[in-house]
């Protein structure tokens, strides 16, 4: 799989730069779609008890018909990862 990732980028002719950007904003991205949604699931499981619409599946199907009807909270969610990765960037830059 990394090295099909590899030879497409490299066939896009990106500066190294680019790439490494958009190898992480899609572990980013990754991060906040499938990973973020369960850790919420399995943190209210354990302080609020069952999700009301069933398992962590159910879950990530509302999950994804929030993304898609653009709802705002569940963008800020999945873009989460990748925004909190550009303030720690800020943030580093304006103390150095």
């Amino acid at each position: 799989m990394a090295r099909k990732q590899s030879t497409l980028l490299r066939r896009l002719r990106l500066p190294q730069g680019i790439r490494g950007e958009l190898l992480l904003a899609g572990a980013c991205l990754f991060l906040g779609v499938l990973l973020m949604p369960c850790l919420i699931w399995i943190t209210g499981r354990a302080v609020l008890g069952p999700y009301a619409h069933g398992s962590v599946f159910a879950l990530l199907g509302d999950f994804f018909a929030g993304l898609s009807h653009g709802s705002l909270p569940f963008w800020a969610i999945a873009l989460g990862p990748w925004l909190l990765l550009q303030f720690v960037r800020i943030g580093y830059r304006l103390l150095r």
